[in-house]
């Protein structure tokens, strides 16, 4: 069977190279023909050898999903339908601004987590996507936005800036091909982006924060959406393993770094000599913490106030999501007054506290509403249906 590029970064891509009996600069070479210029077919990649070419063309393929609806939004949102097997969809976001482009990538059809207020985690799990599935979204939203690589050599100009796994699914639940998909991204023979312009967001996966600072250093993200334990038990359900005292812990060391133990030291040697603090900081000096808004559930002042206590020693910025509805959420959307005097209650305190504006929901594509198509292995969809109806 043929091997999917997609999925190689450059050290596979290079392992790949010498199975086929080729030096390791081919490698490079086709991380910037397959990324960085968008080419899937390999007789178009005129600086490979001729024997190159006929050797990729009976071994590997460039394959990305297929497109199964593409939308656009009344702002200038685009929302694409991706196909990744029988019955099951997975949603890409580009959300264009007047300085940047932020594609929100998918990681997972569906989500295994059940976040009480997202449309995704209604719709129950089914897999992890591959990284030819993660990466392929950034290399098709490129083709049909209609990047060209030559023109951001010269301009500095790119249509897509910036890259949040913001999509379907809990990043940090499918870490390797996340992580594999990231690297791909940042690399220069690739897309080049910055890893303060790549942004990976978890609903708390406490163990696997530690291991991206270590593997792929990355903006990270939050989701918070409650100021204790009980409330975000309901709301964010992995909190009950991971509560909020692991989880801002685990967000201090990823700004701060975090102390690595050297194995191949003397055990005998005293603890400071096998111990070493490695500043593998984060690319940004802070965590952003993501906190929906939900109508008299997370929204009143003593919730504002109770999360100023609970993130005082934390380096951090506040994101508020105005709540975007769907259908049997359960959920209002706080009133503009409400998030006005939260998001004041904040920034009196002197934190940078933002509100996020709405974007794409008239195709359902704001935050909390990309859904699919989810073939669900947890039968969540039908126990939902059956709590509703009782």
């Amino acid at each position: 069977m043929p091997v999917n590029l997609l999925d190689y970064d450059l050290a596979h891509l290079t392992s790949f190279c010498a199975e086929l009996g080729e030096k390791p600069f081919r490698a490079r070479q086709l991380l910037r023909w397959i990324h960085h210029f968008g080419e899937s077919d390999f007789e178009s990649m005129s600086d490979l050898a001729k024997s190159l070419r006929t050797k990729l063309v009976t071994r590997a393929v460039v394959e990305v999903p297929a497109v199964l609806a593409d939308s656009t939004a009344s702002d200038g949102t685009r929302k694409w339908l991706l196909s990744v097997g029988p019955g099951n969809g997975i949603e890409t976001v580009f959300i264009p601004e007047l300085h940047r482009g932020t594609l929100c990538i998918s990681s997972q059809v569906g989500c295994a987590l059940e976040c009480a207020f997202c449309a995704t985690g209604r719709q129950g799990f089914n897999r992890n996507l591959s990284v030819a599935e993660i990466v392929g979204q950034l290399w098709l939203a490129n083709r049909a936005l209609g990047r060209d690589a030559r023109a951001d050599k010269v301009t500095g100009d790119r249509r897509i800036s910036n890259v949040v796994m913001m999509g379907m699914g809990e990043p940090l639940t499918n870490f390797d091909n996340v992580v594999a998909a990231l690297r791909i991204m940042l690399d220069d023979h690739a897309y080049g982006l910055s890893r303060r312009r790549v942004t990976v967001s978890t609903s708390g996966i406490v163990p696997n924060i530690d291991r991206l600072l270590h593997e792929c250093p990355v903006a990270l993200a939050v989701s918070l959406h409650a100021p204790n334990d009980e409330l975000r038990d309901r709301l964010v359900p992995i909190n009950k393993k991971y509560p909020l005292k692991a989880l801002l812990a685990a967000c201090t060391r990823y700004v701060e770094g975090v102390p690595l133990d050297h194995a191949d030291l003397d055990e005998a040697a005293p603890l400071h000599a096998r111990v070493k603090w490695q500043r593998q900081a984060a690319p940004r000096d802070f965590v952003t913490f993501e906190y929906v808004m939900l109508r008299g559930v997370n929204d009143q002042i003593e919730h504002a106030r109770e999360l100023l206590a609970l993130t005082r020693d934390v380096p951090c910025k506040f994101n508020l999501i105005p709540f975007n509805p769907f259908p049997a959420s359960g959920f209002e959307r706080s009133e503009p007054e409400a998030i006005r005097r939260f998001q004041e209650i904040l920034l009196e305190a002197g934190l940078v506290a933002t509100v996020r504006k709405t974007r794409g929901d008239d195709i359902d594509g704001a935050c909390g509403q990309l859904a699919g198509q989810v073939q669900d292995r947890t039968n969540r969809k039908q126990r939902h249906s059956a709590e509703a109806s009782t």
